[in-house]
C-alpha cells in the first residue's frame, strides 16, 4: 500500500477530509492510501461480487458492497468486497440503504496486490474479526492461493484447484472451489 505522509490525527478529522482515488483507510491514527488495482485484482473483484450477489439475492440473506467505507472500532477501511447481512444493512429515514456503514462486513474479502503491505492487509481483516466479522478472505492471484480466517481459529490455505471455499453460515448455498474462482483470470 503507499502511504500518505501524515501526523497521527483522529478519526472525525481523518473523515473530514475529501475523498481520494484510490481510497484512503484510517487505522491507529495513520492513514493508508489503498493500491491502484490492476487487471487480476479488477477481473476477480468484479466476478466474485456477481456470483456471490447472484446466489445470495435468491434467499435475501445477504448483498455485496464494493469498496464501501466501513467504519468501527477507531478504524475507516474500505475492504475490496464487503458482504452484509440484510438484517445489518443500514438503512436511513426513508427505508434505503444508508450512506454510512458504521459497523464492520459480515464478510470481508480482499484481493492482494504485489505493491500492497502483507501486513497491514491481514490485520485489515483480523480487525473485523475482532469485531464481529464472520470470515475473512485474503485472494493471492499470482500464487493461486485463498487464505480464509475465522474468529478465534487460525487461518486455513485453500491452494488445490478442487477444493471447495468455505463461507459463512447465511451464504452455505454459495459453491465455489478454487479453480472456479482462479480460472476467471483465464476468461
Amino acid at each position: 500500500m503507499v502511504q500518505t505522509p501524515t501526523k497521527l490525527i483522529s478519526l472525525e478529522e481523518f473523515l473530514q477530509l475529501p475523498e481520494t482515488k484510490p481510497a484512503c483507510e484510517y487505522s491507529d491514527g495513520e492513514i493508508v492510501r489503498k493500491a491502484m488495482p490492476q487487471v487480476q485484482h479488477s477481473v476477480i473483484q468484479s466476478e466474485l461480487s456477481a456470483t456471490i450477489n447472484t446466489t445470495l439475492k435468491k434467499t435475501r440473506s445477504a448483498r455485496v458492497f464494493i469498496e464501501l467505507r466501513c467504519i468501527f472500532g477507531g478504524n475507516a477501511i474500505v475492504p475490496d468486497i464487503s458482504v452484509f447481512k440484510r438484517d445489518r444493512i443500514p438503512r436511513d429515514a426513508n427505508g434505503e440503504v444508508a450512506n454510512v456503514f458504521l459497523s464492520p462486513p459480515d464478510w470481508i474479502i480482499e484481493i492482494f496486490s504485489p505493491e500492497e503491505s502483507a501486513t497491514k492487509t491481514v490485520k485489515k481483516i483480523l480487525r473485523c474479526l475482532e469485531n464481529g466479522t464472520q470470515m475473512g478472505w485474503l485472494i493471492d492471484p499470482s500464487d493461486r492461493a485463498v487464505f480464509v480466517y475465522f474468529p478465534a481459529q487460525k487461518p486455513e490455505c485453500f491452494d488445490e484447484r478442487d477444493r471447495r471455499l468455505p463461507v459463512p453460515a447465511f451464504a452455505s448455498q454459495l459453491q465455489l472451489t478454487v479453480g472456479e474462482l482462479f480460472d476467471w483470470l483465464a476468461e
